[in-house]
């Protein structure tokens, strides 16, 4: 087997084998359909609201605001969707660096006239200009939807969610973000925390792929956005991903349970890898706020372009090394990375995403060092 180098843990994480195990019963023995009144039925109806206690238990939020959803997009669907059409949400602020989960639908619903639609500024490192902010909600006729992840999935910026939250309160809005980088890698007390909605996606901290969460905080009432079944308490129809959901459980439960070495082991990968990168590859720049408010497992590293690193990313991955991308460069079929445009503008960079995991180590980085210095 290729000996591959593995950087892109923002994208997506490896199983890990006791996730898997916990999984397995459910894909064998115990197969029944959850809505089912027998045994079969029963047995699998209990274990994922076991998961939903344990899931709920662990963010500090009741088991009835946990709802299992197929990953982040459908749950950052839904709250947006409802916030505008349930909860009488006509004004939605937001910024250009969302996922385009979200940007793809508050652009969707602003063009179909559903809502108005206004960006916050952002400062140079690319946090949210929380004095535009609040300038928005105090301007705004209507009642507003802010909606703002709280970590940014290229760069890795983090918001103060509590400080966000607070303003959404002043000014009686509705507050979604989208924590799909930070459920799994961060500890939340959703009772203390001043939000609406997040959401969460199992294939980021070493869980399946295909299931994540809504919280809907319980002072709120939505209607379901997929219909045509009675499952997640009447708000999801569709059968449910029982194994999944079984799966996300257990992945969060390892995380929260290991999140103090964990975090403090990938964070030192990543200022490692910093640190090396600014020795040997002149030129190097950082995207973000690296050194403040920032996702210990993500740092964003933009190349001078020339003939060789333009194939950046081609190059890594002919070497087995597997990492992301994002240029501001429109050239060619490449568009770039909404994110870095929307806070550098036009820049003659090349920009690589790493992301880290408990599973990479100092020598992996020792070895893509090395490897850069010949492409670049």
């Amino acid at each position: 087997m290729i000996n591959r180098i593995y950087l892109d843990n923002a994208a997506t994480t490896s199983l890990d084998p006791e996730v898997l195990n916990e999984m397995m019963p459910y894909l064998t023995t115990y197969f029944g359909n959850p809505s089912s009144i027998y045994s079969y039925g029963r047995e699998t109806r209990l274990a994922i609201e076991n998961a939903r206690k344990t899931v709920a238990k662990l963010l500090n939020a009741h088991p009835a605001e946990i709802f299992f959803t197929s990953g982040g997009t459908e749950s950052s669907n839904t709250a947006i969707t409802a916030a505008v059409r349930d909860l009488g949400c006509k004004h939605i602020i937001s910024s250009k660096i969302e996922h385009h989960a979200t940007l793809h639908t508050v652009e969707y619903l602003s063009k179909q006239g559903e809502a108005l639609l206004s960006y916050v500024n952002l400062l140079p490192n690319g946090q949210i200009d929380m004095a535009h902010l609040e300038q928005l909600l105090a301007g705004s006729t209507e009642k507003c939807l802010v909606t703002l992840m709280h970590a940014n999935n290229e760069i890795g910026n983090m918001l103060d969610i509590h400080a966000v939250g607070n303003l959404c309160k002043k000014y009686d809005a509705v507050f979604h973000s989208d924590t799909v980088q930070t459920v799994g890698h961060f500890p939340f007390d959703l009772r203390n925390t001043p939000v609406h909605f997040i959401t969460g996606a199992g294939h980021k901290f070493h869980g399946p792929k295909g299931v994540g969460i809504l919280y809907i905080n319980e002072q709120i009432k939505i209607k379901p956005f997929i219909n045509g079944g009675s499952q997640e308490r009447n708000m999801r129809a569709g059968t449910e991903n029982l194994y999944g959901i079984i799966g996300f459980a257990k992945a969060l439960e390892l995380a929260t349970q290991h999140y103090e070495s964990d975090s403090n082991y990938i964070g030192d990968l990543k200022f490692y890898m910093k640190e090396q990168l600014e020795k040997n590859i002149p030129g190097v720049t950082f995207n973000g706020d690296v050194l403040g408010k920032s996702l210990y497992a993500v740092l964003s590293a933009s190349f001078p372009m020339t003939d060789k690193s333009e194939m950046l990313l081609f190059n890594l991955d002919i070497n087995n090394i597997c990492a992301s991308g994002g240029s501001a460069c429109t050239s060619g079929a490449d568009i770039g990375s909404h994110v870095i445009h929307a806070i550098y503008g036009n820049t003659n960079t090349v920009t690589v995403r790493f992301s880290f995991s408990k599973h990479n180590t100092k020598a992996e980085i020792d070895t893509v060092i090395e490897k850069l210095k010949s492409i670049v």
